[in-house]
């Protein structure tokens, strides 16, 4: 079995990516106090303009597993970064795809694409009720608690700040 290739989403992912964030936001339980997050998380379109959505898709069929927004400060989607960092958001696995290694493949996806850019760090918010596995992806790739970037964008949504140093250069 070939594991996923991660590669920048095109307009024909679109709805694909759209379907699968708001399925695998709906399977963890995410939009039952944001309901209205759907749109926004199904409206890839935006995000694509606004930073870059990255796919992992199958190896051997190309069916689109995982999608994720990296952002740079001062973009629309960009919530905790500041200057010289990098931001990824909305990353989600299809519900049928999880455990094939799309997450992961994502994450170092942008981690290596914010390194190219000459970012200083990746930062991540996550909900601090996230199943644990998310959490220990995040840990086991270098990531660390910065409780000055915990926030809470809406009544009982509690997210924890993230962030991995990246070398100064490549």
């Amino acid at each position: 079995m070939t594991g996923p290739v991660v590669r920048r989403a095109e307009p024909a992912d679109f709805p694909a990516v759209a379907r699968l964030t708001v399925a695998a936001y709906e399977a963890d339980g995410q939009l039952k106090d944001e309901p209205g997050y759907a749109v926004t998380l199904a409206d890839v379109a935006a995000r694509a303009g606004a930073g870059e959505v990255l796919v992992a898709v199958d190896g051997a069929d190309g069916a689109v597993l995982g999608a994720v927004t990296l952002v740079l400060a001062g973009s629309p989607y960009a919530d905790l970064c500041g200057p010289g960092e990098a931001e990824f958001r909305m990353l989600a696995v299809d519900p049928a795809a999880q455990g094939r290694g799309a997450g992961a493949a994502l994450v170092r996806a942008c981690v290596a694409r914010a390194a190219e850019l000459g970012c200083s760090a990746l930062v991540i918010c996550v909900r601090a009720g996230m199943a644990a596995s998310a959490h220990r992806l995040y840990e086991r790739l270098g990531f660390v608690r910065v409780p000055g970037k915990d926030w809470t964008p809406v009544p009982g949504v509690d997210l924890l700040g993230l962030r991995l140093e990246l070398p100064a250069s490549r």
